[in-house]
């Protein structure tokens, strides 16, 4: 019997080549959806089970936002954090061409482009957070302060 090949993503890969320490995690994806089925999955705190969500400006400037699992992006908050009057959740279908990444496996890291980044500031009570390993079914864990030495990341209330 030949040994099973461990799946890496792309998020792992460029963890591993920052030389940032990491776990990772898969799941069927079947069974978790929704991002507090995940963190449920993972038994975890939903409050350290961050989701990862592209929104897009007046101006057609793209930001990328992480809250926890289980709240919502506040956009008011949002668009002030990032010092826009108003921003929008992109379509869908804009998803994959813009960060190459599909809906459900969005990850902050490895997006074609370096987009501006907030994260909400709950994070920073915790050593490590959980994000999507950028596929649907992995999630990495990684502790907070790394996320910061690989993409430039701010925190601001954001989450409702």
């Amino acid at each position: 019997m030949g040994k099973e090949k461990e799946v890496k993503t792309n998020v792992m890969r460029v963890l591993e080549s920052k030389k940032i320490e990491y776990k990772g995690y898969t799941y069927d994806p079947e069974v978790a959806i929704a991002g507090d089925e995940v963190a449920r999955v993972l038994n975890e705190d939903p409050r350290r089970v961050f989701k990862t969500l592209v929104t897009v400006s007046g101006k057609g400037i793209y930001y990328v936002f992480m809250v926890p699992v289980n709240k919502e992006l506040n956009l008011k908050a949002a668009a002030k954090a990032v010092g826009e009057k108003s921003i929008e959740m992109i379509k869908s279908k804009e998803l994959l061409p813009l960060t190459g990444y599909i809906h459900g496996g969005c990850s902050p890291i490895g997006m074609k482009k370096l987009f501006t980044t907030t994260i909400d500031s709950s994070a920073a009570e915790f050593d490590k957070i959980f994000f999507s390993g950028g596929k649907v079914g992995f999630q990495v864990e990684v502790k907070f302060e790394d996320l910061l030495k690989i993409i430039p990341v701010k925190t601001a209330d954001i989450a409702e």
